[in-house]
């Protein structure tokens, strides 16, 4: 099994995992409200392939904090139902985070269960001081910090991004230099 950079012949079966996975309530979501006319960052965006097929994907999005203070919306992580308990979505996440932190991203959120994400840094006190759009159980908003102290004095409405610049490489733009695509990622 090895983790790259989603590619356009990916996207169909990318979709109907996540269709799967979480059907059509989800677009009723805060965190869908967020990405609605938004687009994914593409350099962010993984699929675990297994001979071939894909197994697993993760995508991370841009937004804001208070409008002002770039982050990442993590989701959505999907693993094949056949697939699940294998550590498809955990080799999904740590490639991602490490690419995120790579590119100069700082702060990581998401909506999800703290004891399965807390392995990947994710915690509830990071979030705190954060509002999300709409309804969200509030122990399930999450923050992670990929530079320590990122977070310190940080609070405010999480919206869209303010500003997007594919390829500028700068760490204060909502999404920065994009990876090339098709690039590997990782091998089992």
């Amino acid at each position: 099994m090895k983790i790259v950079v989603e590619k356009d012949i990916h996207k169909p079966v990318v979709e109907r995992l996540v269709a799967d996975a979480f059907g059509p309530e989800r677009f009723a979501k805060a965190v869908y409200r967020l990405r609605e006319g938004v687009e994914h960052d593409a350099s962010l965006a993984l699929v675990a392939l297994d001979r071939g097929d894909v197994v697993g994907t993760l995508r991370f999005w841009p937004v804001a904090i208070a409008g002002a203070v770039p982050a990442l919306l993590l989701g959505p992580l999907v693993t094949a139902p056949a697939r699940q308990g294998e550590g498809i979505g955990g080799r999904l996440m740590r490639a991602g985070l490490d690419r995120a932190a790579a590119q100069g991203h700082r702060i990581v959120m998401l909506v999800g269960d703290e004891p399965y994400y807390r392995r990947f840094g994710f915690v509830r006190a990071l979030a705190r001081r954060l509002d999300l759009p709409g309804w969200v159980d509030p122990a399930r908003f999450l923050a992670r910090e990929l530079v320590a102290g990122s977070l310190t004095g940080v609070s405010g409405m999480v919206g869209r991004p303010v500003h997007i610049e594919f390829g500028s490489g700068r760490p204060d733009v909502a999404v920065n230099a994009p990876f090339a695509a098709g690039g590997e990622i990782g091998r089992n």
